[in-house]
């Protein structure tokens, strides 16, 4: 176990540990930046898929809104030429 110590506490290995440790630390940042991207792509995505529905909601309730009241309405409506 002391062969363990007396390695680690070498130049060339704690130089070696301590590029290790900064290998890791870049690769677990890129992977973290992946992740929020991904993430943020996701929510993008979202925020368009309701920005349409909610376009389309509006345009329905706008055509509603223009519709005759009862049939006599739609008739005379059609009568007029105004479909």
């Amino acid at each position: 176990m002391a062969w363990i110590t007396a390695l680690l506490a070498s130049g060339p290995a704690r130089k070696a540990l301590g590029l290790l440790l900064a290998a890791i630390t870049v690769t677990l940042f890129l992977l973290n930046l992946r992740r929020a991207g991904e993430r943020a792509g996701r929510l993008a995505e979202r925020l368009s898929t309701s920005e349409r529905t909610h376009e389309i909601q509006r345009q329905m309730l706008e055509a509603a809104s223009r519709r005759p009241a009862d049939r006599d309405a739609l008739a005379q409506r059609m009568r007029d030429g105004r479909f």
